[in-house]
């Protein structure tokens, strides 16, 4: 065979990988264009949240783990494959439903799964099978998790407490506050180790892959790699405390947000790695995808022509999104803080001033009542005439704290009126107690969960679109009897929360 010849063929063989690889960056481009709004928010997440500051590093080990399958790669041939499309319809639904439930976590998977849906539908099935694993692991580019923060802080609590018993500290346990005799610290949100699991997570499911064959190995490496950094964060969590109790508050805090930030997590990944070592499975030389490769697309489409409908199909969901978005309600120009029998209205203040935080509410009314034993109440109002991505009634950093607020979450209570109870505590030290009720699509509830299912089926389905929120709260002690009390003499929060939003 001649130079010439075998320049030809390979430059034939190559040829339409550098189409393919062009129109597949290309759909990529327009579909980042296309959800520009989303595109930013994921940007903006990855960039400035400690949490999911691992998901800066996804695309590079995708990039990674592609490069290392090029010589699987090298023999096949691109073929544009048009059942692909059914995955970025997948993708574009999940994102609708995101958008019209004010999810964003739903918005941001319908995002990468529309992008793997364009890769399975310009590269075709035989190609995407032996990029199976670059193709999953994108769905690390997902913000997720935040559901873990509170469960880890109790788990957290539990882990301290033993040990400063053990080494002969007093404490006292309140929720997710701790004292002992030189000070109390907050087992907050950022200190539960939610980001660490969360990071772990990532790392545990490449390390899993990229060293073991044998999949007993990988769910126990996958199990050691979460446990460790929960136990691990413990300690971290409780030699913080003892360095408080042995030194000062000031210092031991400052030296832990140093250590927690630049080495604990370093220390930790490589602690987890080292105890996976001994039992790597894997050849570095083995094929990376196991298992007969997909047969090529017996009738592929014109690569360009799979492009456009992919973008094109992409696109028909923020059309679809925006007509549901027009829907409405029209609100009362102005409202007013109900009467309430037995109470009066009274001028506020104190060191004790809590708000809840709704920005962009259309109405948004803050009271504080006062009744003939000088008890008080704060009686809170807000009103949304639709709700739509940053006006809304459940977010991160709206409701009953926001986002870097000096009050902090010290536990969930039992209910009180019929209202979802939290206690809070601010510096002072103060606490308060905060009853909460949502009322979306003509339903009253007080699951989170449920506000947002109530506002995907209001959005879809049509019906009432206006989001109320009332909170009742009070100072303790007998915040709990004074908010019974109150919300008895207040009456239902059906009919408050329904002539808030014009409907009575």
């Amino acid at each position: 065979m001649t130079p010439a010849l075998t320049a030809t063929r390979h430059e034939s063989h190559v040829e339409p990988w550098r189409r393919h690889a062009v129109i597949l960056s290309g759909v990529a481009a327009m579909l980042l264009i296309v959800f520009a709004r989303d595109t930013a928010d994921l940007a903006r997440l990855w960039w400035t949240s400690t949490t999911f500051g691992h998901c800066l590093f996804i695309g590079p080990v995708i990039a990674w783990l592609v490069w290392q399958r090029r010589a699987e790669l090298a023999p096949l041939t691109p073929m544009a494959w048009a059942p692909g499309l059914a995955i970025v319809a997948g993708g574009g639904f999940a994102w609708l439903l995101g958008a019209a439930g004010g999810v964003a976590l739903a918005r941001h998977l319908g995002l990468v799964v529309m992008g793997q849906g364009a890769v399975v539908t310009i590269l075709g099935p035989h190609v995407a099978r032996r990029l199976v694993f670059p193709l999953l692991y994108a769905f690390f580019l997902v913000p997720f998790g935040e559901g873990l923060e509170q469960p880890l802080q109790q788990v957290t609590v539990a882990t301290i407490l033993p040990l400063l018993q053990l080494v002969g500290v007093p404490a006292h346990v309140d929720g997710v506050l701790i004292t002992i005799p030189t000070g109390y610290f907050e087992v907050a949100e950022a200190c539960s180790g939610a980001k660490f699991v969360i990071a772990m997570t990532a790392y545990g499911v490449l390390v899993a892959n990229v060293c073991y064959v044998s999949w007993g190995r990988r769910i126990a490496f996958m199990a050691m790699a979460l446990v460790v950094p929960v136990i691990a964060n413990g300690v971290r969590a409780f030699g913080t405390i003892y360095a408080a109790h042995l030194t000062s508050v000031e210092a031991a805090t400052g030296f832990d947000h140093i250590v927690y930030g630049w080495v604990f997590f370093g220390l930790v990944m490589a602690l987890v790695l080292a105890i996976g070592w001994r039992w790597f499975d894997r050849d570095p030389d083995a094929a990376w995808e196991s298992g007969p490769p997909a047969p090529t697309p017996r009738h592929p489409v014109p690569p360009l022509v799979a492009g456009a409908l992919a973008v094109a199909l992409a696109a028909v969901f923020p059309s679809v999104d925006g007509g549901l978005a027009a829907r409405r309600d029209t609100l009362p120009v102005r409202i007013a803080l109900p009467t309430v029998p037995g109470w009066h209205q009274v001028v506020g203040g104190g060191s004790a001033t809590w708000a809840p935080h709704y920005p962009g509410a259309d109405h948004y009314l803050l009271g504080r009542y006062a009744d003939d034993r000088g008890r008080e109440i704060d009686l809170a109002i807000a009103v949304y005439a639709a709700q739509r991505e940053g006006y809304e009634v459940i977010g991160f950093g709206r409701g009953v704290l926001r986002e870097r607020d000096r009050w902090v979450r010290v536990a969930d209570e039992a209910p009180v009126a019929g209202g979802a109870v939290v206690r809070i505590t601010a510096p002072g030290p103060v606490q308060r107690i905060v009853a909460t009720w949502f009322r979306v699509g003509g339903a009253t509830m007080t699951s989170p969960a449920r506000v947002k299912l109530a506002t995907l089926r209001a959005r879809l389905l049509g019906g009432p679109q206006a989001a109320i929120a009332v909170h009742i709260s009070a100072v303790e002690p007998g915040g709990r009897a004074a908010i019974a009390r109150f919300a008895g003499a207040l009456g239902a929060i059906d009919a408050l929360a329904d002539r808030s939003a014009g409907h009575r």
